[in-house]
């Protein structure tokens, strides 16, 4: 690699390093603010909401890094071309692919950390998002219910306590249970503590009573007890038991899913979509690559206009990159969807190549720049002032 070819390298590495933060920061602020009630109204620390929230940045990444990718090559092309860099290597004798070549090595930079991630990190991290979420909801007393405060556990199930006493006692239990469309349970207790066998786990309440409201009745039953156990089993057994989704599967878990599987059984072609997705992810990075530098790459003068260029490789770039989300959303239930995602990513490879070694200089079409200009005289005229005497 000569100098210019490591010139044009670091740079472009660097603005897409500087692309990839910027946007991956954006991005994950907006999603750990989805999860800030796991401090709020689960009791817990900054660092384990950080700790849970970063673990989603590997996801993010994949996405941006062809986009940080594009907007860099376009960045250094820019830059080149502003400084004449490009004219004057192409008079040295350096043809548009020739150039093409230090953006091929920074590409292939950006394709091996995109496969990394989509194959290990991505899943990985997802994973030990939702092992993490297990575990804290499976310690209930420990990390939800703090004293003073409504713990929702399920979606009709509140409680609240008043405070913990020594040797794990809990004093002034309020429970509601709407989990039974056809009953509303209130149990008040002065004290409990929770048992643990082989049956499950407990909330033993000492001293309080039941009221049951049953539908269709006007007075509820009410029931003074000594002694009572609430189940508490859900949710202590939660941190043991984790069903993984398609996200948490790594690469060889997609390519042969067991026959066993409950959720391969249920949703196969989720499967076969996230297989192809997590093979195509590295490939996109060259495509976007290919299809930016075709429309930018071209030497040009300074008085030639790029903004149709750059326009044009950013409909380029998204509508293929659209096109791929729709064809992977058409693949859980069409194979033949799969063919064609392939298709239009080599297909985009193959036209970008042909532009680059044919030195093909995308300029808008006469007939287009004829028009805006009438329309700018137009509106020139419009709101032109008269010329004074």
């Amino acid at each position: 690699m000569g100098s210019i070819d490591r010139y044009i390298f670091r740079t472009t590495l660097a603005s897409f390093a500087l692309v990839l933060v910027s946007l991956t920061g954006v991005i994950w602020i907006t999603q750990a603010l989805r999860g800030i009630d796991l401090m709020t109204s689960q009791g817990q620390t900054i660092l384990t909401f950080l700790g849970i929230t970063s673990l989603v940045v590997p996801a993010l990444v994949l996405i941006i890094s062809p986009i940080a990718l594009m907007i860099a090559i376009s960045h250094t092309l820019n830059k080149l071309a502003t400084d004449s860099e490009i004219i004057v290597m192409n008079a040295a004798g350096f043809s548009p692919f020739r150039l093409f070549y230090p953006f091929f090595y920074a590409t292939c930079v950006v394709a091996l950390l995109v496969a990394f991630i989509a194959a290990y990190l991505a899943p990985d991290g997802m994973r030990r998002i939702k092992q993490w979420d297990a575990e804290i909801t499976a310690d209930v007393l420990t990390n939800i219910l703090q004293p003073g405060r409504f713990a929702q556990l399920d979606k009709n199930l509140t409680i609240r306590i008043r405070e913990r006493l020594p040797g794990g006692i809990l004093a002034g239990i309020f429970i509601d249970d709407r989990r039974d469309p056809n009953e509303r349970v209130s149990i008040v207790a002065e004290h409990g503590e929770v048992m643990k066998n082989d049956t499950g786990s407990f909330l033993v309440l000492e001293t309080g009573n039941l009221q049951r409201f049953e539908v269709g009745k006007r007075d509820p039953a009410l029931v003074a007890f000594g002694r009572y156990g609430f189940d508490m089993s859900k949710f202590s057994g939660q941190g043991r038991d984790v069903t993984l989704g398609i996200r948490e599967r790594y690469l060889w878990e997609l390519f042969s899913p067991s026959e066993d599987d409950p959720v391969y059984k249920q949703i196969p072609g989720q499967f076969r979509s996230a297989l192809h997705d997590s093979l195509l992810a590295p490939i996109y990075p060259f495509a976007f690559a290919v299809l930016t530098f075709a429309f930018l790459g071209a030497p040009r003068t300074t008085r030639q206009s790029r903004n149709f260029s750059i326009g044009s490789s950013i409909v380029a770039v998204f509508g293929l990159r659209m096109a791929g989300f729709a064809c992977s959303v058409m693949a859980v239930k069409s194979p033949a969807a799969v063919l064609v995602q392939y298709a239009m990513v080599l297909g985009a490879i193959g036209v970008g190549m042909w532009m680059i070694v044919g030195g093909i200089v995308v300029e808008p079409p006469p007939r287009l720049m004829e028009a805006i200009n009438r329309s700018n005289a137009r509106i020139a005229r419009l709101f032109g002032r008269p010329a004074t005497a």
